[in-house]
């Protein structure tokens, strides 16, 4: 089974962030918008369970910390994804890390940007007509972050919660 890890931002941001994907994100119907900490990985359920302490560990050693969305950006050449950057703030840094380290499966395929997708797939005249009018648009958004969320997919490709993990207050 696929599993990833995820941060989930509070509903003003997912609504913000779904204004957009409803019309421009293919996965749209598939997950809520997010941002991805560990990407998808297979894993069976002793490794699942083998996981979770560890999760947990990790969970308990971060503390809340914030998020900042000050604009959109895009992964062009390589792809044309736009998403809303999220300030690479040390601490969400670190929890990346944590994540890629010891028993986590090391599946690192790119280098880390913390985000949230708003469209992908695009064609390259949707996507310059798209960016172009975000990047004029004006994003500020800051919030405390206090868990992350361990995900499995389903067969239709659609992505759950598995369990959360709430900062400094998971039991061992």
């Amino acid at each position: 089974m696929k599993y990833g890890i995820a941060i989930f931002p509070s509903k003003k941001i997912q609504d913000e962030a779904n204004s957009y994907r409803k019309r421009y994100d293919p996965h749209y119907p598939l997950i809520p918008p997010h941002i991805t900490i560990k990407e998808a990985f297979d894993a069976d359920d002793d490794m699942i369970d083998e996981l979770i302490p560890e999760l947990k560990r990790v969970a308990n050693d971060t503390k809340p910390f914030k998020i900042r969305i000050n604009k959109v950006s895009s992964f062009v050449p390589v792809t044309n994804t736009i998403y809303l950057k999220v300030e690479p703030e040390p601490e969400i840094i670190e929890l990346y890390e944590k994540l890629h380290a010891g028993k986590f499966p090391q599946n690192k395929r790119y280098n880390f940007v913390p985000h949230i997708t708003i469209g992908q797939k695009l064609l390259d005249d949707e996507y310059s007509d798209i960016f172009g009018r975000l990047k004029m648009k004006s994003f500020q958004f800051e919030e405390e972050v206090d868990r992350f969320q361990l995900l499995y997919q389903l067969e239709n490709g659609s992505w759950t919660v598995y369990e959360s993990f709430v900062f400094g207050k998971e039991l061992v």
